[in-house]
């Protein structure tokens, strides 16, 4: 049998027989790499692990190759100097799975590219880019305005002026002049001293949007940084040669210096980096592989390489734009449990939010009216108790669009927040080349992404705060009319108890979690940083929120979904049918106890691809093209006033253009 070997980097086929060890396979393959290089190699390395390239599953040194490895499988080996010392990075070399698609390369196609000017990166776009969709190129209008800027810099260090951070040293050593021959040195020594971050490395889908968004801010042209030292930046990102940047370590201001420190340093050569090819390994390596040359920094560009607030930003743009995802589901998730719970669409009547115009609240009503009980839409469940005495619904159903709506309106702000940060310089010192002249000032301070993810994760919270309490209604026979735990044979079978539990869980975590990162503050570099935003934690928490969401959100759907099995053969409204149906394509009707946490992940994973949204939002924008007639319901609490000419009252009310389809994005 012949296996696909890498190391470093290279692949090797190598030749060997099903009887041969996994330790041979890999001194085999380590004297081949050598032999390669025409070097006879260090006589002190040695083979570290073998492992399968995909998963990174470890292999025994003792086992046969014919018992652990299958021809189609290929196989990396690591060799110990490339376990990096316990001063630098975790001896473990960390494995991720390739989530950045290589399929275009791999069949010759050409990506298409976004062209960065600095002014105009939207955050879907740097989503799509983190997901490896794009390429990157910069526009002409960028280059020229890097150019204009960098010819400032080396204006200022030929007329020998002294300006921080380019021939002075940083933050307590602002006052400290810097030797003209060591000020390539001086930013070396900053790329490698500050690259102290700790935690685990951010996987590489956020490491391609915290470069893009890095390489964004560059083009604006305010940096000091090189035309070729953009293009290096450029070009890795497009090979996706991506450092090693660990989670942890920036306070958000002077911006996220240590995770764009390490990013620095992984396009210097040094740490570690990843690709889809390589996988982990030293960066230099890595970057030979792909034909790269390590970055070789010119004065003033290791401090245009980090500051700024790339960091909080590109994880927040990923926070805002899954929270908007789960806000518009939650409406979906909501009306099914109102729907299986027999509540009334009364209190989603247009004229009760006409008098308290809210824009999110007028849009989560909707929503609701859309996918619940109308003649475009008739349910067999609402017609079944048209007439109960019922007087009203609890809060977590009737105050959905109050409630649901301030978060829509929340994220509202938070977009607009993010979109102008995203499209910011964030540098310090600022380069004005029109201007000729180099000003110190704050933009690298992170307090206005922190704020808004603070918020982000305290508005979206209140969606899982109110589907955990629909879920308690739906497992609880008191409230539900439904069996216990939506389980026949209770007490043999405990159905969804504890599905609740992990849902109470989760929302009780994310109260904690809300609290806000950005009312704290640390003086930091002896006095100079005196107030910072701790941005990257409110990034980081602010995630996790919306993770939770998804995740009790998708709870919630599950059990709505086993309600519907105690009312057929009664039938909903189609949209929520089709919602049905969807859940049914990964997640069957519980019949008796089974293992339960598969179907939690792919009811969320359903929520986390949008797909319910996807396939609601046609039969919404269908209602509102087709029905001009609002549906009203009986409610025992309505009460009319007879009018004189003996006319029965009417049941239905024309609705107004508002309403239209339009507003349901």
């Amino acid at each position: 049998m012949k296996l696909s070997i890498r190391v470093r980097g290279d692949w090797f086929a190598v030749p060997c027989k099903g009887t041969d060890t996994i330790r041979w396979l890999g001194e085999e393959t380590l004297r081949r790499f050598y032999k390669q290089r025409g070097s006879p190699g260090p006589s002190a390395e040695k083979v570290y692990e073998v492992r399968k390239a995909k998963g990174g599953a470890l292999l025994d040194f003792d086992d046969s190759i014919k018992d652990v490895i299958d021809d189609n499988d290929f196989i990396t080996v690591v060799l110990e100097s490339d376990i990096s010392s316990p001063m630098s990075l975790p001896a473990e070399i960390v494995y991720v799975e390739e989530k950045v698609p290589s399929e275009d390369v791999d069949r010759g196609v050409e990506k298409e590219y976004i062209a960065l000017d600095g002014d105009s990166l939207s955050t879907d776009d740097l989503i799509r880019l983190g997901k490896g969709i794009y390429n990157i190129k910069l526009t002409a209008e960028a280059e020229q305005k890097v150019l204009k800027s960098r010819a400032l810099v080396d204006d200022i260090l030929n007329s020998n002026k002294v300006v921080y951070g380019i021939t002075t040293g940083f933050g307590k050593f602002a006052r400290t002049t810097i030797d003209k021959d060591k000020l390539v040195e001086l930013q070396e020594n900053l790329i490698r001293s500050h690259s102290a971050g700790v935690g685990s490395a951010l996987p590489p889908e956020r490491t391609k949007m915290l470069l893009a968004l890095r390489i964004n801010v560059l083009a604006k042209g305010y940096s000091g940084i090189s035309l070729e030292t953009l293009k290096q930046l450029i070009a890795a990102f497009n090979a996706s040669c991506l450092p090693w940047i660990p989670e942890k370590g920036t306070v958000g201001a002077s911006g996220d210096l240590a995770p764009l420190a390490h990013m620095a340093l992984g396009m210097m050569g040094e740490g570690k980096m990843w690709s889809p090819k390589s996988g982990w390994a030293e960066a230099k390596f890595v970057l030979e592989s792909h034909n790269l040359s390590p970055i070789k920094l010119k004065p003033k560009e290791g401090l245009a390489l980090i500051n700024g607030t790339q960091l909080i930003t590109s994880l927040g743009c990923e926070a805002l734009e899954r929270a908007e995802a789960i806000t518009r589901q939650a409406d979906v998730v909501a009306a099914f449990t109102l729907e299986v719970l027999k509540g009334t669409t009364r209190a989603f009547d247009s004229k009760v939010h006409d008098v308290r115009p809210h824009k999110g609240q007028i849009l989560v009503a909707n929503r609701l009216r859309a996918l619940l009980h109308s003649e475009t839409y008739p349910s067999e469940v609402s017609e079944s108790h048209r007439f109960c005495n019922r007087v009203q619904d609890a809060y977590t159903l009737r105050c959905c669009p109050q409630v649901h709506g301030i978060v829509n309106d929340t994220l509202q702000f938070v977009r607009s927040v993010l979109s102008t940060e995203v499209n910011s310089a964030t540098d310090n010192p600022m380069v004005f080349a029109e201007l000729g002249e180099i000003v110190s000032a704050g933009n690298f301070h992170g307090e206005y992404p922190a704020k808004a993810l603070d918020y982000l994760a305290i508005g979206v919270h209140e969606l899982a705060s109110m589907s955990e309490r629909r879920i308690e209604r739906l497992v609880n026979p008191a409230l539900s009319e439904l069996p216990a735990f939506l389980t026949n044979d209770g007490g043999l079978n405990s159905g969804f108890m504890i599905a609740h539990c992990t849902a109470a869980a989760l929302v009780s975590e994310n109260k904690v979690l809300c609290h806000p990162a950005s009312v704290d503050s640390l003086t930091t570099s002896a006095g100079t940083e005196d107030h910072v935003s701790m941005g990257g934690f409110a990034a980081r928490k602010a995630l996790r929120v919306v993770e939770h969401v998804e995740q009790v959100l998708g709870i919630e759907l599950l059990a709505a979904c086993q309600a519907m099995e105690f009312l057929r053969p009664l039938k909903t409204t189609a949209p929520l049918e089709e919602v049905y149906k969807l859940v049914r394509e990964v997640a069957r009707p519980w019949v008796k106890d089974r293992f339960m946490a598969p179907d939690i992940d792919a009811v969320t994973k359903l929520l986390q691809e949008e797909k319910i949204w996807y396939k609601v939002k046609p039969m919404i924008d269908h209602y509102y093209s087709h029905q001009s007639i609002e549906t009203r319901v009986f409610s025992p609490t309505s009460t009319m006033r007879e009018p004189t000419n003996g006319l029965p009252p009417p049941k239905r009310r024309r609705m107004g253009r508002t309403t239209s389809g339009s507003s349901l994005k």
